[in-house]
């Protein structure tokens, strides 16, 4: 059994999209693209650098497999390595063949495969960007662990990481910190019963 880890930059509305560049995912006419790279500095780069340091497969949904495989293949960048050597499994309905190297697609229904993958031995499993399938994973209780980089702005609009699919859940954090740029870096795994009251 290995665990599921989400790893997110977002806004402290909850906004996911687009963190790196105005043509990262500009769908929906989404026009905030970029948003993340004013605040980044050497320690929130130590932070992510901590989050992807554990051995790791990655698993992607369509469009994020899309951007990461036009990009990370001729990076030369701290990070491109692990992404590359890393096994990509892809939730596609749509794609047929997978040209960055070790890629695989799921078969079948997205929630039975991710649970398959999960039974099985091996490094954990990330998820980066890819909020559509966050959301068919937080439907079907696939989440262990939460690692998001919170960032001190408001968006209103875009794909968020806790959206239509999002189930009523306690969180336990397991670590924080905040940057000198003011960003969030928390951890937070699952399982937790929510701790209902009442304040009279």
């Amino acid at each position: 059994m290995r665990d599921l880890v989400v790893l997110s930059f977002l806004t402290l509305d909850g906004v996911m999209q687009a963190p790196g560049g105005p043509e990262e995912d500009p769908s929906d006419g989404f026009k905030h693209g970029g948003w993340s790279v004013g605040y980044w500095d050497e320690q929130l780069d130590t932070a992510m650098g901590e989050s992807m340091s554990p051995p790791f497969d990655l698993v992607l949904g369509r469009k994020t497999y899309e951007i990461f495989a036009a990009y990370w293949p001729y990076a030369d960048e701290p990070g491109a390595q692990l992404l590359n050597n890393a096994t990509k499994h892809v939730a596609s309905t749509t794609l047929r063949e997978l040209s960055w190297e070790n890629s695989k697609l799921i078969e079948g229904d997205v929630a039975d495969g991710v649970r398959a993958l999960k039974d099985e031995d091996g490094p954990e499993l990330q998820v980066h960007g890819s909020a559509n399938l966050i959301q068919t994973l937080l439907e079907h209780g696939l989440v262990d662990e939460f690692r998001l980089k919170t960032f001190p702005l408001v968006l209103g609009k875009g794909k968020r990481v806790f959206a239509g699919g999002a189930v009523p859940a306690g969180l336990e954090l397991t670590g924080s910190e905040v940057t000198a740029g003011g960003v969030i870096a928390a951890t937070y795994r699952s399982g937790v019963e929510i701790k209902y009251g009442s304040v009279a």
